[in-house]
């Protein structure tokens, strides 16, 4: 056994000895019974896997990866957000080629809990350290045939404030605002309201100029007229 297979072992095996079958009906119910779970919640996760991350703190960034691939092929979902909590770890120390595993990871047991952290943590942070992917990658990704995908090609910069590339966020939302998909719309409207707290004038002056759904403009309008910014 290697140490990646060693590693997703130990964390299974850690996740399992804590199942709580109490909690597990009203967590899987909430995740619309999509996934299975232990029935552990996050605060309580969170404590079970600290002293492993201190324990196998000098993994390569390989065997990182690999762990990871290995949570994601269980079936409990505590073991994937244990696979995106070890990512996120090792984040400032992605390799270039982390961008192929997370677009992989995106079409891996999707939903919006996993997805959006890969999208915004994952991936916001690796277009930090390599620049010159983020145009290629989004503009790739927001064609995606994955809905999952595409929706990740809305978030990537979502915490890059006064450093978002606003071209890129608009002719993404341009591309994408005419789908009649929820988890698109709201996508949309997330992105756009995360961008209104640098830019408000910005993002103000494009939903007037832009014929968006509903939603999207609803929640991209949310900060700016709940601070009286705006009153319509």
């Amino acid at each position: 056994m290697n140490r990646s297979d060693q590693f997703s072992q130990v964390i299974w095996n850690t996740l399992n000895e804590h199942a709580n079958e109490n909690n597990r009906p009203a967590m899987e119910a909430y995740m619309k019974h999509r996934f299975a779970f232990f029935g552990i919640k996050t605060p309580e996760r969170k404590q079970l896997l600290k002293p492993l991350w201190k324990e196998y703190k000098d993994i390569s960034e390989t065997e990182r990866l690999e762990t990871a691939k290995l949570l994601f092929s269980k079936k409990e979902r505590e073991c994937h957000y244990a696979g995106l909590a070890l990512l996120e770890r090792g984040a400032n120390k992605s390799p270039r080629s982390a961008v192929g595993f997370y677009h992989e990871l995106l079409k891996t047991h999707s939903w919006w809990d996993t997805v959006d952290m890969i999208a915004a943590n994952l991936c916001g942070e690796y277009f930090r350290r390599f620049p010159e992917y983020l145009v290629p990658v989004t503009e790739s990704w927001r064609s995606s045939t994955n809905m999952w995908v595409r929706r990740s090609s809305l978030l990537h910069q979502l915490s890059y404030k006064e450093k978002t590339n606003e071209a890129l966020l608009f002719s993404t939302v341009d591309l994408l605002k005419e789908e009649k998909e929820f988890f698109i719309e709201k996508a949309i409207g997330w992105a756009l309201r995360e961008y209104s707290k640098t830019e408000p004038e910005r993002v103000i002056n494009y939903l007037e100029q832009t014929d968006c759904r509903p939603l999207s403009r609803r929640e991209g309008l949310k900060w700016l007229k709940n601070k009286g910014m705006i009153t319509t």
